[in-house]
Order: structure tokens, then sequence, then C-alpha cells
């Protein structure tokens, strides 16, 4: 990466060698293949098993779940790597970083061993399904039921741009279990593939991201037992809310490592790259570009690290994790255009990585919460 200004002080040697470790599992088991992934439009799930066995699935979670017990530094260190490299199909962070925290937080002794030593190992690809067509960001607006008969729990639905989808073998599923309670009727349940009534649709045809699996997820009378819930009964949206922050640091985390990324990838460029007897680097509106380019993600950086730091102290709050997300995210769009432009014609072709960071740099903007709801959210706090 480029060598910004700013020392970062959030790791230590231990994280260092981690990092290491995880980059030469991208070069050495991702890259000959992603090009590949994205025209399946799926990463299959031998690579699970793989990242499962270097330990880099579920890291966070307790040795006696599967994991090492590592801190939230370590998922960072994941994530940028992944961004560095600019490989966006494997689903690993909403797998570890999200799925299993609900679990690990909210969920019964028998749900914790039954479910997380398989999703450290990569034999349980784990899926989170709160969005609807007719509901995104207002998830007290979703319309799936859970309804209580007998012993079971019946639910009815569909969701839609659920990650992992395909891949998926346990979803936790977002739920009217009483309709008429609005956010204290929302309930969560640990809902396993291939259950009678639970299929999966089409693997939707992205923008970007085109190696991770998206996928439409419809419920027709889907009976799960009681104890399949997760939490209680009307404690889904607090649940929900309480994780969401995390969530979209992660977004944050990805979007700062990918600016980094796209601006080596334009230095380099530009170095190599002539026009009219000099290479495009040395005119003087190249170099101002990317000295605003480096500035803002400087920027953006020293934010990060910070709000990381607070993040492992447990002491982040909503409204600053949603300053987070949108404002990191809105600066990967800016600097993906910027960089994309100054790579001219060859910007263009998915062959370069720019082109497919501009792609896989608008969906940031939207999920997690779109940046309009992160703005609400500060706003509250005024």
């Amino acid at each position: 990466m480029i060598e910004l200004a700013i020392p970062r002080t959030i790791f230590d040697d231990e994280h260092n060698q981690f990092r290491e470790s995880v980059r030469r599992f991208y070069e050495r088991e991702v890259a000959p293949h992603h090009a590949k992934w994205e025209e399946d439009g799926i990463v299959p799930r031998a690579l699970w098993k793989k990242a499962g066995e270097a330990g880099f699935l579920c890291a966070t979670m307790p040795e006696e779940y599967g994991g090492v017990g590592a801190d939230r530094i370590y998922s960072t260190i994941l994530m940028e790597e992944q961004s560095y490299a600019g490989f966006t199909g494997p689903g690993f962070s909403l797998h570890s970083d999200i799925v299993a925290p609900y679990i690990l937080n909210y969920g019964t002794e028998e749900q914790k061993k039954k479910w997380l030593p398989k999703m450290a190992s990569g034999d349980v690809i784990g899926a989170i399904a709160m969005t609807e067509p007719g509901a995104g960001s207002d998830l007290q607006g979703v319309k799936t039921t859970a309804i209580r008969q007998g012993d079971d729990f019946i639910i009815n639905g569909q969701k839609t741009f659920i990650t992992n989808g395909q891949n998926a073998d346990l979803v936790i599923v977002v739920a009217k279990t009483d309709p008429a309670q609005g956010a204290k009727g929302i309930s969560l349940f640990l809902v396993e593939a291939g259950l009678p009534g639970f299929t999966k649709g089409r693997n939707l045809d992205k923008l970007g991201m085109r190696a991770q699996d998206t996928s439409e997820l419809f419920f027709a009378d889907v009976r799960v037992p009681a104890d399949a819930m997760l939490g209680g009964q009307g404690q889904g949206f607090y649940m929900l809310m309480q994780e969401l922050a995390w969530e979209r640091m992660q977004i944050a985390i990805m979007a700062v490592a990918a600016c980094e990324a796209m601006l080596k990838w334009t230095v380099d460029y530009t170095r190599e790259r002539k026009a009219f007897g000099k290479s495009i680097l040395d005119f003087q509106n190249t170099r101002f570009e990317l000295a605003e380019i480096k500035t803002e993600t400087q920027i953006a950086r020293v934010f990060l690290d910070k709000c990381v730091e607070l993040v492992a102290q447990n002491k982040l709050d909503v409204a600053t994790a949603a300053m987070a997300k949108y404002w990191c995210s809105d600066l990967q769009n800016k600097v993906a255009d910027r960089c994309l432009q100054l790579h001219g014609g060859y910007g263009f072709m998915w062959e370069y990585p720019i082109s497919r960071a501009y792609a896989d740099a608008r969906v940031q903007r939207i999920y997690g919460g779109t940046n309009e709801i992160m703005k609400e959210l500060i706003g509250r706090t005024l």
C-alpha cells in the first residue's frame, strides 16, 4: 500500500504476523481463481474449508466454540487484506463477524455448541436474512411472519439481497412473531437449509461483487421448533440494533482499505503510462488529484483506526459507527471514480482492478443501512 504519513498504532507484532499469513492465503488460494468465480457468481465451498483450517473463520469466537478468542482487531486485519487484494467474493466477514456474534451473544448453550464450531471450521456457512422486496433500511417494515403453532413456529415470507444465500447452511431469519406490535413484535430464528418449504431463489445478477453469491430466499410454511428462536420472543429488533454498529464498522473498514488499494494501483499505473512524452504522474493535474486522494484517505484512516480502537474497548457508540460507515463509503466511491478517470480507457476494462473496484464500491453506500439513514441516526444526537 501507499505509505501514509501518520503511522498506525493499533497493531502489535502478533497482529502483523497474522496479517502476513492472511495475505499469503489470499495470494495462494484466491488470486488465481477469483476471476473465474466472478463468472460463476459464487465462491466454492472448498475455499471456506481452507479458510477454516487456516483459522480465518470466526476467529473472535471463544476457543470452546471453535474460535481462537481473538479480538476484533484481528477481524479488522482479515477485512483489510481482503479489500487490499480487491477480492469481494468470499463472504467471510458476514459469516464470522455478523452471523456468529448473534449466536454467541444471544444463543442458548445448545445453539452455540451446535453451530459455532462448524462455522469456525467452514463446514457450515452462515447468512442473515433481513432485507425483503418491500423492506430494506426500515427493518420494522418486514412482512415475513413466524406464527406459533403448538411447540413450533411456522415461517412465511420472502427475503432478498442475502449475502452467502446460495451457499448458506444456516440463516438467521428476521420475522414478525406478533405483526401488531411493530418493532416489539420482531424475533430472530435459526433456520437450516433443506427444511421443507425453505427454498433458495436465483443467484442475483449484480453490478459489482460478482463472485459473491447473493440470493432470494423463500419461506412457505416452514416449520421450525421453538428452540430455533434466537434470544427471546420480541427481542429481535433490540438484538439487530445492538449488532448493527459493528456491521457498519465493517463496511467502513473495507472502504478505507479499498481507498488505499486504489490509490496504490493508480500511482503505479500513472507512473508507468506515458502521454505526450512523459509519464502521466508527471502532469501537475495528476499529482494534484492523487495528492487530494492521499490526504482524504489519510484523514479517513486516522478516524477509522480510532473507531477500531473504541470497538476493541467496547466503547464505540451507534452514531459514531454511522459516521464511519457513511463518510468512508462515500469516500470510497469518490476515490474509485477519480482513480478510474486517471486510468483513462483502461479504467473501463474489467481486467483492470480499478474497474472492478469501481463497481464493487457502489453498494457500500446502500447496505448496512443507506447513508441517508446513517445521517438520520447522527442527526438524532444533535
